[in-house]
């Protein structure tokens, strides 16, 4: 596993724990990981083809969760960390991992319908960055299988 994979699921984790105990996802994480994902690409590239990458997931990322945002089904943290996330693993790993996370999103959707359903209450929400981190995870255990 590449620093990159490793520093990229220490920051979507850290996202996801963040999402499960204040509903949040800070700025400065999601501003950060950014921030270190294409300085982390120039570094590494020494040409501007890594950075193109790094930008182009970013982008991946951003497009393919902000349409589920503006219909109000998403806020504005998740789509962030998907650009995020899409900026360390480059446009197709992106799109991959948007995959994925939809996948881990719609258990994820399951399993709060029914702890909201034992506890007799309306389900309101969840913690999306979950899913974010789960199918991130998976994308990048596919990606050394």
């Amino acid at each position: 596993m590449s620093g990159l994979e490793i520093i990229l699921l220490c920051l979507v984790l850290q996202a996801a724990a963040s999402d499960l105990a204040w509903r949040r996802i800070p700025n400065v994480l999601v501003a950060a990981g950014l921030m270190l994902a294409l300085a982390l690409h120039c570094y590494l590239g020494g040409n501007s083809a890594l950075l193109a990458q790094g930008l182009a997931g970013a982008t991946v990322g951003l497009l393919l969760f902000l349409p589920f945002y503006a219909l109000g089904g998403m806020a504005a943290g998740d789509v962030k960390l998907a650009a995020m996330a899409g900026s360390f693993v480059g446009p197709w790993q992106a799109l991959q991992l948007a995959l994925l996370s939809a996948l881990a999103g719609g258990v994820l959707a399951l399993f709060c319908l029914q702890l909201a359903r034992w506890r007799g209450a309306k389900a309101e929400g969840m913690p999306y960055a979950v899913a974010i981190a789960a199918g991130t995870l998976a994308s990048v255990a596919l990606a050394h299988r």
